[in-house]
């Protein structure tokens, strides 16, 4: 039986269409939301994913947004086992976290392999935002470019893409770095890149001139993500390519965005959004 069948026994539809969406299973740890007027109900929620997905050992509950410089989520152990890290597999390559110290999303996989499925063999790729490496590593072991550095300020972020480097055998193409992505390019990472991903939405658009600068002279393609707010009959792709084109035509920048699309909704009329821009 599914979890929003085995769901519906215990739950009103009108509570069960919050919660049926509302999880994500990373490696062998589930994170529900449950909103705050249903937390008496968190530890069926949380007995109801552990039987309907035999491999999850632990349940905990999004406690908060994600928030701050490091995009960290408050959680609370509801099930199973007293963890909060886990080996997620994922396209091949296994990424190893920590849920309470490093940001993860299952829900980027598809991203992931997109632009993996983009780079070329001989690609010089700056990963300006890399978290545990999950871009970084997923285009190591499907492409094999020349070169992919991995910038990370979070010190727990760093220590785990280290691991998964090596978990990986990724380490004679994946160089891990830690620090500011700023501050990284401007003292050794100039004009290196032929592709540069920014997969962090709340600093991408401050960073871009960062993304620029790491771009060699004849430059290359920017992997862009944002978040935008989008009223009815307004398109949050347009709104996000508007934004940026017009802080790339103040600089002189040529360029053309030459893909884009809503990467999911992550509040109501708020969306995450990537373009793809070819700059030259």
């Amino acid at each position: 039986m599914s979890f929003k069948k085995r769901l519906g026994d215990f739950f009103e539809p009108w509570e069960l269409k919050k919660i049926s969406k509302s999880y994500d299973i990373i490696g062998d740890i589930a994170v529900v939301k449950i909103p705050e007027v249903m937390a008496d109900k968190a530890q069926q929620v949380a007995m109801v994913l552990l039987q309907s997905y035999p491999y999850v050992r632990t349940v905990m509950r999004q406690t908060g947004p994600v928030t701050g410089e490091l995009r960290l989520r408050g959680l609370e152990w509801l099930a199973g086992e007293r963890k909060t890290v886990t080996v997620h597999r994922e396209f091949g390559c296994l990424l190893k976290v920590d849920l309470e110290k490093c940001y993860f999303s299952p829900r980027l996989g598809y991203e992931r392999i997109r632009i993996a499925k983009q780079v070329k063999a001989d690609e010089v790729v700056v990963n300006m935002f890399a978290g545990v490496g999950c871009f970084s590593i997923i285009i190591a072991k499907h492409v094999k470019p020349l070169k992919v550095y991995s910038i990370d300020v979070n010190p727990d972020a760093i220590r785990f893409m280290k691991e998964n480097v090596n978990l990986n055998r990724a380490r004679y193409t994946v160089e891990v770095v830690k620090g500011d992505a700023k501050r990284v390019i401007t003292e050794r990472l100039k004009n290196v890149a032929d592709r540069v991903l920014m997969p962090l939405p709340e600093k991408a658009f401050e960073y871009l001139d960062a993304a620029l600068a790491a771009l060699k002279p004849d430059k290359g393609t920017i992997h862009y993500y944002d978040f935008v707010h989008a009223k009815k009959g307004e398109d949050p792709i347009g709104k996000v390519e508007e934004k940026v084109s017009e802080k790339l035509r103040d600089r002189g920048v040529a360029f053309e965005c030459t893909f884009g699309r809503i990467v999911r909704s992550v509040g109501p009329r708020w969306f995450q959004v990537v373009l793809d821009l070819n700059v030259h």
